[in-house]
């Protein structure tokens, strides 16, 4: 039987009923959606490229916020401040997608971000490349969308079990399970213009609802001077973890020793932040790789009708990208303070018995401040759009991997297949998608610093499409042998450091301490996992140009209008009709709002 103490949770009846009526709002718009689309693969990945600019652009930031964002940058704001800033900050490469890649991306009409790389380069290329962002999306989107719905049922409903005989299922395993499935079912029917649209909707309730948590935050803590005041400089503080003191701070090494007096682990980072050397090139790079070639974000604004449609979006959603900082890493910072100050006392456990933030406590800090601070019916539509926001995100990785396999293996095992066989194959794929979500929760749940290992993941395997891609579009000597090595031993480069660091992350027997001090092994999962990737992008982009210059140059004729330079004249002049001034002051208001942001968060 399924039960739930409600003075714990307090979750009210409004808000029940809040609840039940977003979905309910949801279903008659994925109803409605499911109805209107049309059994065709254009229709069914890519929402027949009829998707509006606001859509394009909602649809992306959803995608975006949906698990890691809410869970994740809660915690971190409530632990280190405003650090993680950095990378919602990064809006700037939406930019360079619109503006840069959305032109290659729209004349080539291609449904994926591996069919894109086949025309540049070489089939090979495209399955590697789907393979690998299969793998990826597996291995981290899937498993932070698990991680993060289990975390906020939980924290929301932590007396929720479900009794089978003498087995008990807690909350956290009933989140993750209704999560899995309920994002499933519409994301096989309706494909992606029900992705697309229920995100829409969800942008705006949680917009809407976390400045309202933001808001009450403030109001009971006494205002933004006390935030400041009981957070200190430090927590305000965006360039202490990017410019350290001193020099000699910059090569030190962090050193955590277990009771043994034993290395257990070691960083170049400060504070618990991140190096500033880490951050000044490996962001960037994981945040290029992620805005302008990720089939997970791209995908949404393949679905535009035209350049103008995709560039909007792509600058709508860079703008949307800038409210995560006070969207959920205020609120972590206000959950801080007033577990500092003792003004809710069911904040009280985040802070440690040393009086510093309790990190093993962090995750559910968004949840619990949703549940103690918002009055009820508010409350309840707040939790909907949460819940909301972790079921857009795992939907827009199920249909990426759907359309992963579909367009790029399944059609090209068999050219034959008709639409309705793909549009059939894309379910098929989708579910299969669940069913291996399902089978990823055991592992989730047991799993530590899971977050910072996924962040890791990333950084191991998206360098080497970083490199392919941003070399390919701006060096058209660069050939197919070139980026296929690339892409092999960047590739193979990152398996291995995950391969390391996997036993020691999940805990398994045997690694609960890690390797042995001044061994290989110990020294490749010592190196901060964010020079790690720095060393990938270097090694993946001198074997790329090495290669290409090693062999014969490519046929130019057949790259027209892949790379800037074989870019038509036609082609630049239909680029420059899809513009106007709209664009270009939008574009400024980002730029002039990140370098705000950055000169505000000074300490």
């Amino acid at each position: 039987m399924l039960t739930q103490t409600t003075a714990t949770t307090h979750i009210t009846a409004l808000d029940w009923l809040m609840i039940a009526l977003y979905f309910g709002a949801l279903a008659t718009v994925g109803w409605y959606v499911v109805k209107k689309g049309k059994d065709s693969a254009t229709d069914y990945f890519l929402a027949g490229r009829n998707l509006g600019w606001w859509i394009i652009g909602a649809s992306i930031f959803a995608s975006n916020i949906g698990s890691e964002h809410i869970v994740g940058l809660a915690g971190s704001g409530a632990t280190s401040g405003v650090a993680m800033a950095h990378y919602e900050l990064h809006a700037w490469c939406l930019l360079v997608l619109g503006w840069v890649f959305v032109p290659f991306y729209m004349r080539s009409q291609v449904f994926t971000m591996p069919e894109f790389l086949e025309r540049r380069f070489s089939v090979q290329s495209r399955y590697v490349l789907s393979i690998v962002s299969i793998i990826m999306f597996i291995i981290s989107k899937i498993a932070v969308g698990i991680f993060a719905g289990g975390v906020v049922f939980g924290a929301l409903f932590p007396q929720m079990s479900l009794s089978i005989g003498s087995v008990t299922i807690d909350s956290f395993w009933i989140g993750s399970v209704l999560v899995i499935v309920l994002t499933g079912l519409y994301t096989t029917l309706g494909g992606m213009r029900a992705v697309a649209y229920n995100d829409a909707v969800q942008v705006v309730v949680l917009i809407v609802g976390s400045a309202l948590l933001t808001t009450y935050g403030l109001h009971k803590l006494g205002g933004w001077h006390e935030l400041r005041v009981l957070a200190g400089s430090d927590m305000f503080n965006l360039w202490k973890p990017l410019i350290p003191a001193g020099v000699q701070g910059t090569w030190a090494p962090v050193q955590e020793t277990n009771g043994a007096g034993q290395i257990v682990r070691q960083a170049w980072y400060f504070n618990g932040n991140f190096p500033w050397l880490g951050m000044l090139f490996c962001a960037p790079i994981v945040g290029l790789w992620y805005w302008c070639t990720d089939q997970y974000i791209v995908q949404r604004a393949l679905g535009a009708p035209d350049q103008t449609a995709a560039r909007r979006g792509s600058i709508f959603a860079a703008f949307l990208k800038l409210f995560p900082v006070y969207l959920f890493i205020i609120p972590g910072l206000i959950a801080f303070a007033l577990a500092k100050s003792g003004k809710v006392a069911e904040l009280a456990h985040i802070i440690g018995p040393n009086g510093q933030p309790n990190p093993e406590a962090s995750n559910a800090v968004f949840p619990l401040m949703v549940q103690y601070l918002l009055p009820s019916g508010i409350r309840g539509i707040v939790v909907a759009g949460l819940l909301s926001a972790l079921m857009g995100s795992l939907a827009g990785v199920f249909n990426a991997c759907s359309t992963l396999f579909t367009v790029d293996l399944y059609q090209k095992w068999k050219a034959d297949a008709t639409q309705h066989q793909l549009v059939r194959m894309g379910r098929y794929a989708t579910i299969v998608m669940v069913v291996v979500a399902l089978a990823w929760i055991p592992v989730i749940k047991n799993a530590r610093g899971l977050y910072t290992y996924l962040q890791s993941v990333q950084g191991y395997l998206a360098p080497p499409i970083f490199v392919v891609f941003f070399f390919g579009v701006f060096f058209k000597r660069l050939n197919a042998a070139g980026a296929l090595w690339a892409m092999i031993i960047g590739f193979a480069l990152g398996i291995f450091r995950m391969a390391v660091d996997t036993p020691v992350t999940l805990g398994l027997a045997g690694f609960e301490n890690g390797y042995t001090p001044g061994s290989f092994l110990w020294i490749v999962n010592m190196i901060y996992f964010q020079y790690f990737s720095v060393l990938i992008t270097i090694v993946s982009a001198v074997v790329m140009v090495g290669v290409s210059f090693a062999t014969s140059a490519p046929d130019y004729g057949r790259l027209r209008s892949l790379t800037f330079a074989t870019t038509t004249a036609e082609d630049k002049l239909n680029t420059r009709d899809s513009w106007t001034w709209k664009e270009i002051a939008g574009s400024a208001l980002v730029l002039i709002c990140i370098l705000g942001s950055y000169l505000y968060f000074r300490g």
